[in-house]
């Protein structure tokens, strides 16, 4: 299947880089210190920004205080990251199409983890920074198609989560889905689905995608 556009538009914790091992890590710590259940933390923190999340749990008061510690405890160590299969590839061959990152990390996670994974960073990147409302607010993916000088209906943007799809979505993007952190169950919404970036390769005016077969 060939998928016309001007533009790609990667998210990257869970689409690019797998950084699980440290995020439950340091989850598990912080919720010990903050009487918080880091299972039910976790079950909606990826994809969307660190204090979004932690706001469902806590005041506003302590919010930016406690987004602070856990940012701390990831910041830790980077053991485990690694590159998602196919991401490093289909940057290297994108083929003269343009691309950015849309990140609900902030800049200094981004920079530790993309390094450490081995995944070379675009001109265009928007991080959690750079937004005032993170996903599944559609800000940030608005912001790398304007950055890139492209519609954003003329964009694909390749997601992992519930909450990247629908910003994705809302942006007006085409939204592919790769099954790398979650079930097929819960990304239905997003325009095409595939096991992972090994079935996607980039053309100049486009992307080849082998969708994922139904379950």
């Amino acid at each position: 299947m060939i998928l016309s556009c001007a533009a790609v538009l990667f998210d990257v914790d869970g689409t690019l880089v797998d950084s699980t091992p440290l995020i439950e890590r340091a989850a598990r710590e912080w919720g010990a210190e903050y009487g918080i259940d880091p299972d039910e933390f976790l079950s909606d923190a990826h994809g969307r920004r660190t204090a979004d999340r932690v706001a469902d749990f806590l005041p506003a008061g302590q919010v930016a205080d406690a987004t602070a510690r856990l940012e701390e405890l990831e910041a830790k160590g980077s053991e485990g990251i690694t590159a998602l299969p196919g991401a490093v590839d289909l940057l290297a061959n994108m083929n003269g199409l343009p691309y950015a990152f849309v990140t609900s990390m902030d800049r200094a996670q981004l920079k530790v983890r993309s390094g450490v994974a081995g995944v070379p960073l675009p001109q265009v990147v928007v991080t959690a920074e750079d937004v005032l409302a993170g996903k599944p607010d559609p800000s940030g993916y608005l912001q790398a198609a304007r950055h890139l000088g492209v519609d954003p209906s003329a964009c694909i943007v390749i997601e992992d989560a519930p909450a990247g799809v629908a910003a994705g979505r809302a942006a007006g993007a085409t939204v592919v889905a790769v099954l790398t952190s979650h079930p097929r169950e819960v990304l239905t919404a997003a325009h095409h689905i595939v096991d992972d970036l090994t079935r996607v390769t980039a053309t100049p005016s486009g992307l080849r995608v082998v969708p994922a077969e139904p379950a």
